[in-house]
């Protein structure tokens, strides 16, 4: 018997820790019976809550994957009464033992309007909810059901909102032609910001902080990266397509020049696009006293190597190591023109690098976990180009999750689990990898195999791998998510 006298149902779970039909319902009638006040019902509700969390807890420490997770958007019509509770229930039905929640996404944040002290608008601005900690809330319901509560937030995609402040133009980052990225992809929600601007890192960093005052159980970055352009702008081939054109992008890059000659030739550069043997030359000219133009991460040309010696040479006095030639514009040119497409894109990646760390900070410092989502296919060379999206995956800090988006959509798992594996491949021995993969259970939707038959093919291929993510709950519950987006929930 339980405290409260009712005599307990322990509910049965099946392969993938998921409640059975009889459990969820019991859950449910005494979820809408505690919703009208029913004290008995409460109570009753709550302790099956508590045998539920702990049933599912045992599961999961006993079956493949230890956790597995689902991604959450909520919505103003969330607050009403016992919602959080239905969605935060189906969850745990479903045998989850985490969940994300977006809560910056399409430049709005999952705050109380009235506390909202950030660069963007509050998801709630439904008047009389002004005050309302939707976010808190949700932690609140997700831990006592026994869930890891992560926070969900897009990086270097501020949003739209962002995008059309008259204070903040400086802050978008900016192409060789000086456009930002609002009408360069297929999505005018996406507005990216220069990385290396201190505005951006100031609005964010701010932002971060008030996700952290609520306590999620962790922080996972998303849009860690560039745009993705449509078509050939999809590939990288030349420097005009980096987004390094913002003043402060531009202002530190020219900050990598170690003498002179590196510094007049990156300027030159990347004010161009290239660089003739007329610049080469000049700048030659210009700082005669400079040998080589020096930059960041640059080494000098190694001379050739010196013939071996005969018997005569080793033994005579006058033999000496060949001198390197001095080389003229013309033989320079190509190396350095080459050598500075390199520099420019490494500047790229390295305003991403800086700026996750600077976004990762606050959480770590609080013990928080902190993990960054990406593409595994995102950070690939493309014939004599790269990836647009430039995501420096393979570079993440260890202490890091690393969430793969696995959507490849081939119609089996072979192309989903082969980007599980280039990650498995490539990443440190000590990272917890955390696949991410889009689909619903029992049954193929876009292209896409069940969530059975994927998360099967990634244990047989990848065994190391023991935390996934299901993408989304939408997906999963697409008539509820309807209901929710407009307050039209039929059975609260």
């Amino acid at each position: 018997m339980s405290a409260n006298g009712v005599k307990p149902t322990f509910a049965q779970t099946n392969a993938y820790c998921q409640f059975s039909a009889a459990a969820m319902q019991e859950k449910e009638s005494l979820r809408q019976s505690a919703l009208k006040g029913d004290r008995d019902a409460q109570n009753r509700y709550q302790d099956l809550l508590n045998r539920h969390a702990q049933q599912l807890q045992q599961c999961r420490s006993k079956t493949w994957p230890q956790n597995q997770s689902i991604w959450l958007r909520l919505y103003p019509c969330d607050l009403q009464p016992g919602m959080l509770d239905k969605i935060m229930d189906r969850i745990v039905d479903r045998g989850y033992n985490k969940v994300y929640i977006e809560v910056f996404a399409d430049g709005q944040v999952l705050l109380p309007a009235a506390a909202n002290a950030t660069a963007w608008p509050s998801v709630i601005r439904t008047p009389g909810t002004e005050r309302v900690d939707l976010l808190a809330q949700a932690i609140q319901k997700g831990h006592q059901r026994g869930l890891k509560v992560y926070a969900w937030m897009f990086m270097m995609n501020f949003g739209y909102s962002y995008g059309q402040r008259s204070d903040r133009q400086s802050v978008l980052a900016r192409n060789g032609k000086g456009e930002t990225s609002l009408y360069f992809v297929d999505n005018e929600s996406q507005v990216f910001i220069d990385p290396y601007n201190i505005q951006a890192k100031r609005d964010y960093y701010k932002l971060v902080n008030e996700i952290v005052r609520r306590r999620p159980d962790g922080v996972l970055f998303d849009y860690v990266r560039y745009p993705r352009g449509l078509g050939a702008n999809s590939v990288i081939t030349k420097v005009q397509d980096l987004w390094i054109y913002g003043d402060a992008a531009r202002q530190a890059l020219l900050k990598r020049a170690n003498n002179s000659k590196g510094l007049d030739l990156i300027a030159r550069y990347s004010r161009k696009g290239s660089i003739s043997v007329a610049d080469v030359a000049a700048v030659d000219s210009q700082y005669p006293q400079e040998s080589e133009p020096m930059w960041q991460g640059r080494t000098l040309p190694s001379p050739p190597p010196s013939p071996s010696p005969t018997l005569v040479d080793a033994a005579s006095p006058a033999s000496k190591s060949t001198a390197a030639p001095v080389l003229s514009a013309a033989q320079k040119q190509p190396r350095l023109q080459w050598e500075l497409w390199q520099l420019s894109v490494a500047h790229a990646i390295q305003g991403i690098l800086d700026f996750l760390a600077v976004a990762a900070w606050p959480v770590q410092r609080q013990g928080i976990k902190a993990g960054a989502v990406f593409f595994p296919d995102a950070n690939q060379t493309i014939g004599q180009g790269y990836d647009s999206r430039l995501q420096p995956w393979h570079r993440f800090p260890p202490s890091l999750e690393w969430h793969a988006m696995s959507y490849a959509n081939c119609g089996n798992t072979k192309c989903i689990t082969a980007l599980v594996q280039r990650v498995v491949q490539q990443a440190p021995a000590n990272v917890q990898i955390v696949p991410a993969i889009a689909g619903v259970w029992g049954k193929t939707i876009s292209n896409r195999p069940s969530l059975e038959a994927q998360m099967q093919a990634i244990r047989q291929t990848t065994p190391q791998v023991n935390s996934v993510s299901h993408f989304a709950f939408s997906w999963q519950e697409p008539q509820l998510d309807s209901e929710r987006k407009s307050c039209r929930n039929r059975s609260l």
